[in-house]
């Protein structure tokens, strides 16, 4: 039994009144911040707050109900100009004592995922300092885009060969132009 907490903001199982919420907030200091955009690959983050409660859930589980807002900084996926994206969102987990995952499954093995992904083991700790983050790695756009920002179409071909463009890959593109042609053909 670890008594040393995994964070600042980690709340131990057994000091939780089962009949009262307890309530947290985490604000990561500038330091905090930055080692967290660091590790998410984020170009700069600010203004995150992430607040709720924990309470009892039956008899030996908990359940911790939040709301992470934060404000990210990423460069844009077509012109890596940076995008500034504001983000509030709901965060729910359920932690069950009698947490039974499937059995050990080799490497290699296909794993059903289970439906709900808000369900955690219970341990001796709740850190809500690492849901934050885990929270913000899966808010963060994947590939933000500034809204100026557009696609362009590169055309490559040898010379005197015909370029393959994007419309001409379109599955259903030939077949656009045979229908057209077709009614074309029962109208004469």
């Amino acid at each position: 039994m670890s008594k040393t907490p995994p964070s600042r903001a980690a709340l131990r199982v057994a000091d939780l009144s089962q009949n009262s919420d307890t309530t947290f907030e985490v604000t990561p200091d500038a330091a905090a911040m930055a080692a967290i955009a660091d590790a998410l690959g984020l170009s700069g983050l600010r203004k995150v707050r992430f607040g709720g409660a924990i309470s009892g859930h039956g008899a030996r589980d908990w359940q911790l109900d939040g709301t992470l807002g934060a404000t990210v900084t990423q460069p844009c996926g077509v012109t890596l100009v940076p995008v500034t994206t504001r983000l509030d969102v709901p965060v729910r987990r359920l932690f069950v004592h009698d947490f039974r995952p499937d059995e050990d499954v080799a490497e290699g093995d296909e794993v059903e995922i289970p439906e709900d992904d808000t369900i955690e083991p219970l341990g001796q700790w709740i850190d809500p300092e690492a849901i934050l983050i885990e929270a913000l790695s899966l808010s963060v756009p994947e590939y933000p885009r500034a809204p100026d920002a557009a696609l362009g179409e590169t055309i490559l071909s040898e010379p005197g060969v015909a370029p393959l463009t994007d419309e001409a890959i379109r599955p259903f593109a030939g077949l656009a132009g045979l229908k057209a042609q077709m009614e074309d053909d029962a109208e004469d």
